[in-house]
């Protein structure tokens, strides 16, 4: 049994931002359609494919060029399998997509909290995935991409003020 579970790992990371934790909360939760106007050369899209944006069991198409030098747009069938706007909380699900030819099973987990005593936020991401085999890498090139678009998505957030 010791070896299968070598196989499943989680990732996290914290980033530190200027926006509210309700609204970065919110652009993935109910407007996910708009992180790719934030972050134009990462993420390309996300359209939502099944049910609401935002509801748990809804289906979101990401599209996003991540770690390929030829700038290969690679997609992602996610569903939402928890969402709690109290904690500015929001999971994915991995369902199809270019990440499955690595993982049995990929999820992310957002979750932005107010930061104490100041303003900004932070947010954390969670990745919780199962690979395919050994030879696969842990996704800490997709953690630094979760870092870079959060980046991004705050400046984007504060612009709009």
């Amino acid at each position: 049994m010791a070896e299968a579970s070598s196989l499943v790992g989680k990732l996290e990371t914290e980033v530190e931002i200027k926006a509210s934790a309700g609204k970065f909360h919110h652009i993935f939760a109910e407007r996910p359609h708009h992180v790719s106007k934030a972050t134009p050369d990462k993420i390309h899209g996300c359209e939502l494919h099944e049910g609401d944006w935002g509801k748990v069991g809804s289906i979101v198409i990401w599209k996003y060029v991540h770690g390929n030098a030829d700038g290969k747009v690679s997609v992602a069938k996610d569903r939402i399998e928890a969402v709690d706007p109290e904690k500015n909380l929001i999971t994915f699900k991995v369902l199809e997509g270019d990440l499955m030819k690595e993982y049995k099973s990929f999820a992310f987990t957002i979750q932005v909290t107010p930061k104490q005593g100041g303003s900004g936020s932070i947010v954390h991401w969670h990745l919780d995935y199962e690979k395919i085999s050994e030879e696969v890498a842990h996704p800490e090139t997709l953690l630094q991409f979760c870092v870079e678009i959060s980046k991004e998505i705050d400046e984007h957030l504060l612009a709009e003020e």
